[in-house]
């Protein structure tokens, strides 16, 4: 298993690479504004990082997720999840109470894949102020959300496309291991 690690310029980036190392037999980390086109193909699987800012302002990343969403097995986390959801037609919008260093509860709805195995409840740690809707994201589904129904998760009806708003790398996620495990090993 070959994973690429879209870097946007987050302090958890390389939290994240420590969960993965495990798991696959290569990795690399390109940074948004570095990303090399012609090479995305090497790879088995594309995780795109955390990141500060709006998806719109993270460089190359929406081009990357232009060229390849069809074709690549990606999971975004936080301003990934947000730039996976826009580019589907999901709309952001700034959160009324910010969720920075928070941990809160959150309910899986949909245990497939990412969540497989895991209870129905899961705590986890939060860092952001914006969110998405996706009832305006036709192929998207939602997988989890939180108890005021922000959504917290979401899948492609038809793609292995994925998103996680919460961190699965902080400490404060009860089950960010697993949920790491369960995207790698999906074939």
């Amino acid at each position: 298993m070959k994973v690429l690690i879209i870097d946007n310029f987050d302090s958890f980036t390389y939290n994240l690479v420590h969960l993965i190392v495990p798991l696959c037999e290569k990795f690399e980390v390109w940074r948004n504004d570095e990303i090399d086109f012609s090479r995305v193909s090497d790879f088995d699987k594309v995780l795109i990082s955390p990141g500060p800012g709006i998806p719109s302002e993270s460089n190359q990343l929406m081009d990357f997720i232009g060229l390849f969403a069809q074709e690549t097995d990606i999971l975004g986390i936080c301003l990934g999840c947000q730039a996976l959801g826009e580019y589907f037609g999901a709309e952001l919008y700034n959160l009324e109470e910010v969720h920075h260093g928070v941990q809160t509860s959150i309910y899986i709805v949909d245990h497939s894949v990412l969540f497989a195995g895991l209870p129905y409840s899961i705590e986890v740690g939060r860092y952001h102020s914006w969110a998405l809707n996706i009832k305006t994201a036709k192929y998207l589904l939602t997988t989890s959300s939180d108890a005021s129904g922000v959504l917290m998760s979401f899948r492609h009806k038809h793609l292995p496309i994925f998103g996680i708003q919460f961190h699965p790398e902080s400490i404060m996620t009860s089950q960010g291991v697993a949920l790491i495990e369960n995207w790698i090993n999906n074939k």
